[in-house]
Parts: C-alpha cells; sequence; structure tokens
C-alpha cells in the first residue's frame, strides 16, 4: 500500500500581487480538489503579510500526485504564475507519519 504524500509550499507573490494569486487559487481549487487522490488543497495567507502563502497539500499516494501534476489545468497554472509570483514555490514534502 502507498504512503500518503504531505507538502507544504511556500509562495511569495510580487509586491501588491497577492490578490491575483488568491483569484488563481480560487479558479483552481474545485477542479484540483475533485481529483482522484486529492485529501488536501487549501491556502493560507501569511497572517501581516498580504504577499506570502502557504499551500498545504495531502495526496492519496505519490502516483496521484504525478496525475496531479500532469493534467492540463495544472500545467497551465505554472505557466501564469511567473505574471504575479515573486519566483519559484518552495515545496517541502513532510514525512508520512509525524514524530511524535
Amino acid at each position: 500500500m502507498s504512503q500518503p504524500v504531505q507538502l507544504v509550499i511556500h509562495i511569495d507573490t510580487l509586491p501588491g500581487r497577492g490578490q491575483e494569486q488568491v483569484t488563481a487559487f480560487e479558479r483552481l481549487a474545485p477542479i484540483v480538489r475533485a481529483e482522484a487522490g486529492c485529501l488536501q488543497y487549501d491556502l493560507h495567507r501569511v497572517s501581516g503579510e498580504a504577499d506570502r502563502f502557504v499551500l498545504i497539500e495531502r495526496w492519496s499516494s505519490q502516483a496521484a500526485l504525478a496525475a496531479h501534476d500532469a493534467t492540463p489545468h495544472m500545467i497551465e497554472a505554472d505557466a501564469a504564475g511567473p505574471a504575479f509570483r515573486a519566483g519559484p514555490a518552495e515545496v517541502i514534502r513532510l514525512d508520512a507519519e509525524p514524530l511524535a
């Protein structure tokens, strides 16, 4: 049985462009959440910082995450991101099990 995949993704937008990230996420989230294997897909603004975000993703397996990454809507979203993002997102993959 495959292990779930958990990701924490740090996203910084260009100054004053945070709402563009929110708008893009609002369009994309229902589509992603409907994908097979999506367990969680939530964007949070960093408290007090209008242009910094954390995206939390959980997938049922590595195969589900790989299928997600190859969808046309994600390819399109990845291509659109540089217009309002300050740089590439920082993707942090967590171990499947918490330490304590």
